[in-house]
C-alpha cells in the first residue's frame, strides 16, 4: 500500500529546525575562509579546461574542516625533480550560506551549487584549495533533506591564473609568483640647461662699490639635457636681479626633447646669472597603479597588453621606473613581446586613455612561477641522494 502521508518524516518546519542547528553549529566550529568563483577565460573544448582562468570576486563564509589530525593527501612527496605538497582537505558548506552568501552576490554563477574548479582560500594556512569534487548527498536524506555540501579540494599550484579578488593576501600571491614582463620606462624630465652670461660687462656703480666681474647681460644657453617627451614648445621664463630682464625661446623639439635656445633679448644690468624655467609643452600620463591594463602598439598595429602588478621609482626620483606587468599578450593572438621605443608608449587604459605614456628602456622577463614549489626547505637533503653533475643522475653509479 501507499506510504501514509500522516506520518511522513517531511515536515517543513522540522527540516528548517535541523538546517538553522546545522548552520549555528559549522559559524561555530568553522573557520571563515573566502569562496573565489572561477570565471571561464578561454575554455578548450578538447582537453576541458582553462589555463587562463580568472577569479576577481571573493566572498567570505564560514566553512568546517573535516580534517581533524591534519590534511588528507600524500603530504610532502620528494619527486625526482623536487618536493610537492600534496595536501587535502574537505570543507563543509552550509547549503542556504552558499546561496545567500555567495551566488546571491554573484550574477556570474549559473550553477545551483559550488562547482569542482573554484577555489577556497584558507587564512588558518595561508593557502588556496581548488574545489576537485563535490559531495551533494551526504549525510544520506535525513529527514528528507541534506543541509550541506562537501567539498573535497586539493592544495592549489597556482600557474599565473589572474586574481583580483580585493582580498590584499590572496591578490598577492599572482604578484609574487606570476611570470612578469619587467619594463624600465623613461622617466618625464624637465631639460637641464647651462646660462653662460657676458662677464666682461660692468657697471661702474658696482665697480665703484668694489663689485667687480659682475654679469650684465645673457650671452648663450647651452643644452645639457634636452628633456623628455614635450609635445609641443615650451615657454621660457628667464628669473634675476636686473635693470632689462632677457628673454628666450626653443627652436625646435627632437624625439621629445628640446634642441636648442635662442637668445631673443639679452637683457641688461643683471648682478647674477638667472635661474631658467620651463612652461607648458609637455603632456605626460605617467600614471600607473597596481591592477591597470596597460599597452603598447607594434609597427603592425598590433596591440601588447598586460597587467599592473608593480610600479617602481628608482631612488633619484627621475631615473628610469620600473613597470611590472603579467598576464601579457597580443590582441591579435599572435606571440609577441614588448619593444624598444622612443615612439611607441605604454599607455594606460585604465585611467581614460588618450594620454602619452612612458617610452620603454629595457625590457626583462622575471619568471617566479618556480619560487611557489616550496623547495627550498629540502634543497640541502635533495643534494644528498641527487647529484646532477653526473650524466644521468637516477641511473646506476657503477655504470657513469
Amino acid at each position: 500500500m501507499a506510504r501514509n502521508f500522516y506520518f511522513t518524516p517531511k515536515v517543513r518546519s522540522e527540516m528548517e529546525l535541523y538546517e538553522n542547528l546545522v548552520i549555528e553549529a559549522l559559524q561555530i566550529y568553522g573557520q571563515d575562509v573566502y569562496y573565489l568563483p572561477r570565471d571561464l577565460v578561454n575554455y578548450d573544448n578538447v582537453f576541458g579546461a582553462d589555463p587562463e582562468s580568472t577569479f576577481n570576486s571573493s566572498y567570505k563564509i564560514e566553512m568546517y574542516i573535516e580534517n581533524v589530525e591534519g590534511f588528507d593527501g600524500e603530504g610532502d612527496l620528494f619527486t625526482r625533480f623536487g618536493v610537492e605538497i600534496r595536501d587535502e582537505a574537505t570543507f563543509i558548506v552550509s547549503r542556504l550560506r552558499w546561496q545567500n552568501q555567495v551566488a546571491r552576490y554573484d550574477n556570474e554563477i549559473l550553477a545551483q551549487r559550488p562547482v569542482e574548479g573554484d577555489l577556497i582560500y584558507l587564512p588558518l594556512t595561508k593557502k588556496l584549495f581548488q574545489i576537485m569534487h563535490v559531495e551533494h548527498e551526504q549525510p544520506f536524506y535525513q529527514i528528507e533533506d541534506i543541509p550541506t555540501y562537501k567539498l573535497r579540494c586539493q592544495l592549489f599550484e597556482y600557474s599565473g591564473e589572474d586574481l583580483d579578488t580585493g582580498v590584499a593576501e590572496i591578490d598577492d600571491i599572482e604578484r609574487d609568483y606570476s611570470y612578469q614582463y619587467d619594463l624600465c620606462l623613461t622617466a618625464p624630465t624637465v631639460p637641464k640647461v647651462q646660462i653662460v652670461m657676458d662677464s666682461d660687462y660692468m657697471i661702474p656703480a658696482y665697480v665703484n662699490g668694489g663689485y667687480v666681474n659682475m654679469a650684465g647681460k645673457i650671452k648663450r644657453i647651452d643644452v645639457i639635457n634636452p628633456g623628455t617627451y614635450y609635445s609641443t614648445l615650451p615657454t621660457i621664463l628667464l628669473d634675476g636681479y636686473a635693470v632689462d630682464s632677457g628673454t628666450a625661446v626653443v627652436n625646435g623639439l627632437l624625439n621629445g626633447g628640446i634642441t636648442s635656445i635662442s637668445i631673443t633679448d639679452s637683457g641688461d644690468g643683471y648682478i647674477a646669472t638667472p635661474t631658467i624655467t620651463f612652461v607648458g609643452g609637455s603632456v605626460v600620463d605617467s600614471d600607473y597603479r597596481i591592477g591597470d591594463d596597460v599597452y603598447q602598439t607594434l609597427p603592425s598595429g598590433a596591440k601588447m597588453k598586460g597587467e599592473v602588478v608593480d610600479y617602481i621609482l628608482d631612488s633619484d626620483g627621475d631615473a628610469c621606473r620600473h613597470l611590472r606587468l603579467t598576464h601579457v599578450g597580443r590582441d591579435d593572438g599572435v606571440f609577441g613581446n614588448f619593444m624598444i621605443s622612443d615612439s611607441s608608449a605604454i599607455i594606460n587604459t585604465s585611467r581614460g586613455g588618450g594620454f602619452n605614456g612612458l617610452f620603454v628602456e629595457s625590457i626583462t622577463e622575471i619568471n617566479k612561477v618556480s619560487q611557489n614549489e616550496q623547495n627550498d626547505n629540502f634543497s640541502d637533503e635533495s643534494d644528498d641522494f641527487l647529484d646532477f653533475s653526473e650524466e644521468n643522475p637516477f641511473g646506476d653509479p657503477e655504470n657513469q
